[in-house]
């Protein structure tokens, strides 16, 4: 697909025009971008369209070539991918997930201001790449907050799991940022002036808020830590209250388990067993032993 820019407007055409026009975009597919290049150029475009790992600007003599890897929000393990070719009053993309595409109707169907040209039309779309992304992160900031106050309703599940699925999405979202925020300031300080010097400063804004996204990210990811930290201190404490209590009841069972091995002994000639009230006493001598004890832990406030 072409399109050319002119007038104040971006309009799609055919390859023809989009050749002869001074501004314009082109959208391939890697099959159709085959088709257009020669054997090495192809092969050394397949090595680059298989190794989409990150966003990447490599700056050329006669183009800039870039990559970028979009991570798929709430589903950890997709990311999509694309390539561009930057040129002077040309771009080229290249890319068969329908990424691309899709950006581009809605910036077709936004109305065009004044000035309108290659640099600007860059501008939007990479910026419609990231457009609904800090809503995205206000949802994540939401779920860690309800994990925060099941945590202290003591009515969560899985956290430790849920947990880490959350810092792994910040994580690839935080490097994306950064990342987004390298190749926008390679942008805009327009190296080998592929761009056009008045429009080039707009790249600045987009670093600017790309930058924020990660700070945003930064933000998250201390905060995943922090209630992590508190819910592994709630362990902690609960693990000592049920040690506490275990403790509290070997102390009152001691004194009774002397009593008894005391009188199991069986002697002959022990007063007690043959005392009359022997039994009773130390009856009544373990329950003296047990409300003694339980009496002093409460003064201590141990119970």
């Amino acid at each position: 697909m072409f399109y050319r820019i002119e007038k104040d407007c971006i309009e799609e055409t055919n390859m023809e025009n989009w050749e002869q026009g001074q501004a314009g975009v082109a959208l391939f597919t890697q099959k159709e971008w085959e088709k257009e290049m020669d054997i090495r150029a192809t092969y050394l475009l397949n090595q680059r369209q298989d190794n989409i790992h990150f966003c990447k600007l490599e700056i050329h003599l006669n183009y800039l070539f870039g990559t970028v890897h979009i991570p798929v929000k709430k589903e950890h393990d997709k990311n999509l991918g694309f390539a561009f070719y930057l040129m002077k009053g040309k771009l080229i993309f290249i890319d068969d997930t329908g990424l691309v595409q899709a950006n581009i109707k809605k910036i077709l169907a936004q109305k065009q201001r004044k000035g309108y040209a290659l640099e600007i039309f860059f501008y939007d779309f990479m910026v419609s790449l990231i457009d609904e992304d800090l809503i995205y992160l206000a949802s994540l900031e939401r779920e860690i907050t309800i994990m925060e106050e099941s945590m202290v309703e003591d009515e969560i599940k899985d956290f430790n799991y849920r947990m880490l699925q959350l810092k792994k999405e910040v994580s690839r979202l935080y490097r994306y940022y950064c990342q987004l925020a390298d190749l926008g300031g390679n942008l805009f300080e327009n190296e080998m002036e592929f761009l056009e010097k008045k429009n080039a400063r707009i790249f600045r804004t987009f670093t600017d808020r790309a930058l924020r996204l990660q700070e945003e990210t930064q933000v998250l990811r201390e905060y995943a830590m922090q209630v992590q930290d508190v819910y592994q201190s709630e362990i902690g404490i609960r693990q000592n209250n049920v040690m506490k209590i275990l403790t509290i009841v070997t102390t009152v069972f001691l004194p009774l388990t002397l009593i008894a091995g005391w009188y199991g002994m069986n002697f002959t000639y022990m007063p007690e067993l043959q005392w009359v009230y022997g039994y009773p006493v130390a009856i009544g001598a373990s329950i003296l032993v047990v409300v003694t004890s339980l009496l002093i832990f409460k003064k201590k406030k141990f119970l």
